[in-house]
């Protein structure tokens, strides 16, 4: 699969999971309207189900930004790394993104934005800590090329969309176990049982979301970010001491959750278990790790 192969399935698959959320909360809305016979409630459902589609693509990466407590490097404060930015967009043909600094120890990065022009790049304190320069360009370029294959638009898209389905789990629960809306269209204690089931479903299934959504993003997106960034440096080493290093850091992220987790470079949560391998949003780092050297030799 080519750039322009892998650009044109993320952008369907961007569309594909608004419209599944849209339907999604929508027929929840339906549902609730018809058992307390209120219309009112579907366009409510409506409503949030709009704007919140809206808020995804739109302001998605804002949304991201502020769950990491990013703030944005203005070049006075960091003429190196506004450099390294710079001379690494010139040569992939990119527009300059933002630049943004997660106060964190732990060494990470990730790249937002809904297409090259509103895009951004945050990195971790820890990062620029302990990576150097030939390192720290081997994890811009590779910020870069999800910026330019459009993963970093889905992938926020999604961050933002099951958020708000954990949240609907949460309060379709609240409002079975405390009595509903109101007056139901049979008797109270029955539609109110049965907004409590489904409120105990969705409770049980929102947890599962975070991990599902790795049968949305394929872990291929990695390797190829790794590939187009390690083609941008031409030194594929760089980002293979650097995917070494941020993986041999063994406390996980302050700010970083089961969510938000596919936006990184590697995963912060650092979870280590049997089925978090087998769900994990990223291969491997050994693996990554083989394939770049493999392509320095």
């Amino acid at each position: 699969m080519n750039i322009y192969d892998q650009i044109g399935r993320n952008r369907w698959k961007t569309a594909f999971y608004i419209g599944l959320f849209l339907v999604f909360i929508i027929g929840l809305g339906w549902l609730f309207a018809y058992i307390y016979n209120s219309p009112g409630i579907l366009i409510i459902a409506v409503i949030i189900a709009v704007v919140q589609a809206m808020a995804s693509y739109w302001w998605g990466d804002s949304i991201a930004l502020s769950m990491s407590h990013a703030q944005e490097v203005r070049r006075k404060d960091n003429k190196e790394l506004h450099r390294i930015v710079e001379n690494l967009t010139i040569t992939a043909g990119l527009p300059k993104p933002k630049i943004y600094l997660i106060p964190d120890e732990a060494p990470n990065a990730f790249a937002t934005g809904r297409d090259p022009k509103h895009a951004s790049v945050a990195v971790t304190a820890g990062l620029l800590e302990i990576l150097d320069k030939k390192e720290l360009e081997g994890v811009i370029s590779h910020e870069l090329s999800h910026i330019g294959n459009r993963d970093s638009l889905l992938m926020v898209v999604i961050v933002v969309l099951v958020g708000v389905v954990a949240i609907a789990s949460n309060l379709f629960f609240r409002i079975g176990f405390w009595g509903g809306f109101g007056r139901s269209r049979d008797n109270d204690s029955s539609s109110n049982g049965i907004i409590l089931i489904i409120g105990l479903i969705l409770a049980i299934l929102a947890p599962l979301a975070a991990t599902l959504i790795q049968l949305a993003i394929s872990r291929k997106r990695e390797f190829m970010a790794d590939a187009n960034g390690a083609l941008l440096t031409r030194y594929p080493e760089g980002l293979a001491n650097a995917l070494r290093k941020i993986s041999g850091y063994s406390r996980p992220m302050r700010y970083a959750n089961d969510a938000t987790a596919l936006l990184y470079i590697t995963n912060p949560t650092k979870k280590r278990s049997f089925l978090a391998g087998l769900f994990d949003t990223h291969p491997p780092v050994e693996e990554r790790i083989k394939a770049l050297l493999a392509m320095a030799e």
